[in-house]
């Protein structure tokens, strides 16, 4: 049976795409949703197994999009355990 956990992480903005990659490359994400400091969800970004390479780089390009426009945000991720 497959669990899953939410963990929270409050970042800068200039550090938002370094940590989405370090979250990334752990490999258990299923999904991270990034919030502004007003709690408004900004992105979600959907992990299933085999995302990367082309599909990524989108995604990553948002992020960093949002990373200039914001002081301060929330990672959410949530991590699949007990596979």
């Amino acid at each position: 049976m497959t669990k899953t956990t939410r963990e929270e992480f409050k970042v800068n903005g200039k550090d938002l795409l370094d940590k989405v990659k370090s979250l990334i490359n752990e490999g258990n994400i299923r999904r991270i949703i990034i919030k502004n400091k007003e709690d408004k969800k900004l992105i979600e970004l959907p992990l299933t197994i085999g995302v990367v390479g082309a599909v990524l780089a989108p995604m990553l390009a948002a992020v960093g999009a949002i990373a200039a426009l914001v002081t301060e945000c929330t990672i959410v991720v949530e991590r699949e355990i007990g596979k």
